[in-house]
């Protein structure tokens, strides 16, 4: 799909010197599988004798000596297990569970924590404020040829599929929904990179109340689907407690829109989109328009982005690192006020990045492994 033709150049590495441009995806795959963080980095490190790797357990608590952290409180099974840390303990739980285990072992705003009969050990304010997430929405269309994914949903056409697969590690289980990226300043103006379209060869809908996560939801016709992407939102949610038991969810208001400038930018994504599906190198593939069909007006738009909005599942924020009062780690990624704690995930950034949250997280890891191998306690 070009995009080239409206001022979008060509860039064959946006993790480059360059992030500007539309490529290709690039992912993390290896064999023909996707390659997640386990099993790059801890699957194969599983037989160390330093390492001790406990499945089908659920963290409870942090345990405090004071304002020192001491140890961890887990259950597996119907059994409470406590054990005790020699020198640091690293909080790994993403944007959601994270703040969730500082406030439900008393860190964070002292009134919330009160609200829960959870004693305050130090008041932070920030745990689990500053919630950001990407968010996107589909402008779909049927395409003249079966060259995508939705002919391949019938049973027959995913047994056969398997089959090359499984046999010759090609084929469609081998790729991605998501196939081409671009990124660029929506102004286009020249200035940093602030969008982002997701190109997928699939067309996601022909009526609106389908289930994004339902296969069978999809139509059968061959398509493709361009998905304008708000990098940078104002807007801001939290992460708060539902209650003191830490096997009840936390509460989410991620706020999406809560800020008119996000919504006005997805609008003006969504135009240029229209812009790029009028383009004679789409066009010539372009059988007949999806979702949305009525592409006449503004408010239609509004009113089409607001059924269809979607989270891109890249939740950061909630334990951001900083030196104002709401941050919740300092550069070192130490919770303020603690001793022997740190935070070392996507919870802890303060903005969010202008692209996916994956490798920042790997670079946030590593960074912080280096830092902790040169602390001295």
């Amino acid at each position: 799909m070009r995009v080239h033709a409206i001022g979008i150049p060509a860039n064959l590495d946006y993790n480059g010197a360059i992030q500007e441009g539309a490529s290709l995806v690039q992912s993390t795959i290896k064999n023909g599988k996707r390659e997640s963080g386990a099993t790059a980095f801890l699957k194969p490190v599983l037989d160390r004798n330093n390492l001790t790797a406990i499945s089908n357990a659920f963290v409870e608590k942090i345990i405090f000596d004071g304002k020192k952290a001491v140890g961890v409180q887990y259950k597996k099974g119907v059994k409470t297990i406590q054990v005790k840390a020699q020198k640091e303990i690293i909080l790994s739980a993403g944007a959601y569970q994270s703040p969730q285990l500082l406030m439900l072992s008393g860190i964070g705003e002292a009134s919330e924590l009160k609200k829960h009969g959870i004693d305050c050990v130090h008041e932070s304010k920030g745990v689990g404020k500053n919630l950001q997430d990407h968010l996107f929405y589909p402008i779909c269309a049927q395409s003249k040829t079966q060259e995508g994914i939705n002919h391949y949903i019938s049973p027959l056409k995913q047994l056969k599929a398997a089959w090359n697969y499984f046999v010759h590690k090609k084929g469609v289980f081998c790729t991605s929904p998501l196939e081409g990226m671009a990124f660029f300043d929506l102004d286009q103006k020249g200035g940093k990179v602030n969008f982002q379209l997701h190109f997928s060869p699939i067309s996601m809908g022909n009526e609106y109340g389908y289930d994004a996560y339902d296969l069978y939801d999809y139509p059968r016709v061959d398509g493709f689907t361009i998905l304008p992407t708000l990098l940078h939102p104002k807007s801001r949610g939290t992460v708060s407690l539902s209650s003191s038991n830490p096997k009840e969810a936390p509460i989410i208001q991620p706020n999406f829109l809560k800020e008119k400038e996000d919504l006005d930018q997805l609008v003006k994504g969504g135009k240029l989109v229209f812009k790029i599906m009028e383009e004679q190198a789409l066009k010539n593939y372009t059988k007949v328009s999806g979702l949305p069909y009525n592409r006449t007006s503004e408010d239609l738009l509004i009113e089409h982005i607001k059924k269809t909005l979607e989270t891109v599942y890249h939740p950061v924020g909630t334990c951001k690192m900083g030196n104002d009062e709401m941050a919740v780690v300092d550069p070192t990624l130490k919770v303020y006020g603690i001793k022997n704690l740190r935070v070392v995930d996507a919870s802890i950034m303060p903005k969010i990045v202008s692209g996916n949250t994956n490798a920042p997280v790997f670079m946030i890891a590593e960074k912080a492994a280096d830092m902790i191998l040169k602390t001295k306690l």
